[in-house]
């Protein structure tokens, strides 16, 4: 009889034990196809295609070889009313050989060739004259390299992304205030608002523009931090709703799944780039001047990394 009663119970738990096993796969399964859904809805609002073809490229680049490749990142300070202008120039080269990210920042008024208008100019302004083809155009002519991707963040929305992956955390070398808000040295945790107002600041920092790009590489990387931690999952939404919101790429989805796939491992090592130059008034306007043997300097680092001989 004890027996009988024994195997009745195992019985019953193995029923109860499979049906909660049941119930999670289920649920599990709901959760990655909301997550799936979600993701390629908010891909699919991103992904804005270019009419370009890089002429320091024979063939276009192959994700799924593992091939190095570029991406442009734009920071536009986009108002109501005005596209406005790329206030942050990032280039990305990644080598998933060499196992390794090079992150170059331009500084924003540096004078260059606008590619397509035939003058020369503060680079920042080629977004306003041409939209992301002719900043695309123009810094490669700048660095002699083939630009293969964009990525385009409207700064305004910038705090809706920081707020949806939780706040962030960023190292800060320079006590300040801006916008209201104080930032001391060291580790600072920042909400969008904060994040936005603490890449804003430029005037108070001695280093001008190169200094405010080193915040920015700080809340980028701070967000791609945040993004990739496990209790980003519980997010999920909000994070996809604020990238449709606020990003365009000419990256497509099965894109975006190569380079996760294939190149996750080079984003654990950052190596940070920065041009030296002078600034100078041409005209009574402001320019930031670097100097031919430098530009030299940067293209071969650069090519090297892409493997472009």
């Amino acid at each position: 009889m004890r027996a009988e009663k024994n195997k009745k119970k195992k019985k019953t738990w193995l029923r109860v034990t499979g049906i909660v096993l049941l119930l999670l796969i289920i649920g599990i399964g709901v959760y990655a196809y909301s997550v799936y859904s979600s993701l390629t809805t908010a891909v699919e609002t991103m992904h804005h295609p270019v009419d370009r073809k890089s002429d320091k490229r024979t063939e276009e680049v192959s994700l799924q070889e593992k091939e190095p490749f570029s991406v442009l990142l734009l920071g536009v300070d986009q108002r109501k009313g005005d596209k406005g202008r790329s206030d942050t120039m990032i280039v990305l080269s990644m080598n998933p050989k060499l196992n390794s990210v090079k992150m170059l920042s331009i500084p924003r008024d540096t004078r260059t060739e606008i590619v397509g208008k035939g003058t020369e100019d503060k680079i920042n302004h080629a977004y306003a004259f041409g939209n992301e083809e002719m900043a695309m155009n123009t810094v490669e002519n700048f660095l002699d390299i083939p630009i293969d991707y964009f990525v385009k963040i409207n700064m305004e929305g910038f705090e809706d992304i920081v707020d949806a992956v939780g706040g962030i955390t960023v190292n800060n070398d320079l006590d300040f205030s801006q916008g209201g808000y104080h930032f001391p040295k060291g580790q600072v945790t920042l909400n969008g608002k904060k994040a936005l107002a603490f890449t804003r600041m430029r005037h108070e920092d001695p280093r001008g523009d190169f200094g405010r790009q080193l915040r920015q590489r700080e809340i980028i990387q701070g967000v791609l931090r945040e993004g990739a931690s496990l209790s980003s999952l519980t997010k999920y939404q909000s994070i996809f709703t604020a990238l449709g919101n606020n990003v365009r790429t000419n990256l497509t989805f099965d894109q975006m799944m190569d380079i996760q796939k294939n190149y996750r491992s080079v984003a654990g090592n950052v190596q940070q780039m920065t041009i030296k130059g002078g600034g100078t008034k041409i005209n009574g306007i402001y320019y930031y001047i670097v100097p031919q043997e430098e530009k030299q300097r940067i293209q071969s680092e650069l090519k090297t990394q892409l493997d472009i001989k």
